[in-house]
């Protein structure tokens, strides 16, 4: 009785774990994700034995597939491929160049101060309040800046004719050279248009508004070129 039990529960066993079997199996055919681990390579069916894995594009009603985009790794690397980028043209300057530049740059130092001079001078001349120092002081200051404009004149257009092909900040260079030469024009009818001691009041105003608008053309000149190189 016992051994007849035994047999039965072993024949009973083998059912069971065959038709198990039998059923994972078929489940497998069904579920690509799933892996039969008596036959993990897929040699019963004829499959490839390497793992691959496909995502597909859902279709979408009125709106076609998304198209694959290639890169290849040679046109990330080849520089051939790339767009050129903008880089700065190289100009050459002479000797001369720098020389004259150095010299319009420290002559430019004194510019400011000079026109603090001149323009306190000329309130107190204008005011009617001043000495006869004063006065004269007033000429020399004035003189001393007609010198300075006229040896930054030469130099800065000289620079500017020689540096014409650079492209390098070109707009900033004329802009600046433009304002020098209208506050030279300014300083030069300010000079020949100085007043006399029996001059009427207008003429005064005529000289002073005049000054101020050299200086000023003169001052933006020299900032524009001082924060924008």
């Amino acid at each position: 009785m016992k051994l007849t039990s035994l047999r039965a529960a072993s024949v009973l066993a083998g059912v069971l774990a065959g038709g198990f079997h039998a059923t994972y199996a078929t489940a497998a055919t069904r579920n690509p994700w799933a892996v039969d681990w008596m036959d993990p390579a897929g040699r019963a069916d004829g499959t490839a034995g390497s793992w691959r894995v496909e995502f597909l594009p859902l279709a979408a009603s009125g709106r076609s597939a998304p198209r694959a985009m290639s890169l290849s790794a040679d046109a990330v690397q080849d520089p051939a491929a790339q767009p050129p980028s903008a880089r700065p043209k190289a100009f050459q300057y002479s000797d001369a160049y720098a020389t004259r530049r150095k010299i319009h740059v420290y002559a430019s130092i004194a510019m400011l101060p000079l026109f603090g001079v001149q323009a306190y001078l000329g309130q107190k001349l204008y005011n009617g309040d001043f000495s006869d120092a004063e006065h004269t002081a007033h000429q020399w200051v004035g003189a001393s800046i007609v010198g300075l404009f006229a040896l930054n004149t030469v130099t800065g257009i000289w620079n500017l004719h020689e540096g014409w092909g650079d492209p390098n900040k070109k707009k900033l260079r004329v802009a600046h050279g433009m304002l020098m030469l209208a506050a030279d024009a300014g300083f030069a009818y300010a000079a020949f248009a100085a007043p006399s001691e029996r001059a009427d009041v207008s003429t005064h105003s005529t000289h002073r508004n005049v000054a101020y608008f050299s200086i000023s053309a003169a001052t933006a000149g020299y900032l524009i070129m001082l924060f924008g190189r």
